[in-house]
């Protein structure tokens, strides 16, 4: 009875934010100063892109090459192993972890489709539904992981590391909700723009979190990804 409840806790603990053996990345001030310049040079290049980009160029091409540009910055601009932000080999993970991510994959691959259900039937009542997948779902599951490394595991690492994990957490959502990457929503009405602020903090405050208790940016890359793709490929414009 004891070893069963113990492995039902061990597979609940990710649910309520205890990660066994979470590992904090050891950063230093100089480290930190670099992953904050390389966020402000990746996101006026992804500005650069997105504004002046030609109609011709293809979407699937620009969020792939972001995110391997944020990728590659972490080793070879700020001299950290990709391991210090959270981008640890599967077989370094711990139970708890592997466990917590399964389930909330499973988990998203069911209530988004559900939830989306009526749009997702539009979408695939219209012409070009394999366009649509490889052109908008796929570039948007890259882009969605585009932002948490940048914004979770850049810029929230550096923040903890300046001003500890409550301010870290709180300023890096801040700047991750009214920043840069959501400018065109401050020209939304207000009707519009004050429910997506309050739904992009809470969920952006919500990865923050599981990031900080877990320290593997795994799991909030990839679940941001899939929420990303589902929403703007079913709801977005083409």
């Amino acid at each position: 009875m004891a070893a069963a409840a113990l492995g039902i806790g061990t597979h609940l603990r990710g649910h309520v934010f205890l990660f066994d053996g979470a590992r904090r990345p050891a950063i230093s001030a100089q480290a930190a100063a670099r992953l904050l310049q390389a966020t402000a040079v990746l996101e006026g290049l992804r500005i650069a892109v997105t504004t002046w980009l030609p109609p011709s160029v293809p979407l699937w091409l620009w969020p792939p090459a972001l995110l391997l540009l944020a990728v590659l910055a972490v080793p070879f601009f700020v001299g950290l192993p990709l391991s210090e932000i959270g981008l640890r080999p599967w077989r370094e993970w711990t139970t708890t972890e592997k466990s917590y991510f399964l389930q909330v994959l499973v988990l998203a691959n069911v209530v988004f489709p559900l939830v989306l259900a009526g749009p997702i039937r539009n979408r695939l009542a219209q012409p070009g539904v394999a366009w649509s997948l490889g052109n908008v779902f796929v570039p948007y599951l890259f882009f969605g992981f585009y932002q948490e490394v940048v914004y979770r595991g850049m810029v929230q690492s550096a923040l903890v590391r300046r001003w500890g994990a409550v301010a870290g957490i709180l300023v890096a959502n801040l700047l991750y909700t009214f920043g840069p990457l959501h400018l065109s929503t401050f020209r939304a009405p207000a009707s519009t723009a004050i429910p997506m602020f309050a739904g992009i903090f809470a969920i952006g405050l919500l990865f923050g979190i599981i990031y900080r208790r877990s320290g593997n940016l795994w799991i909030v890359a990839v679940f941001h990804a899939i929420g990303n793709a589902y929403i703007l490929w079913s709801v977005g414009s083409a």
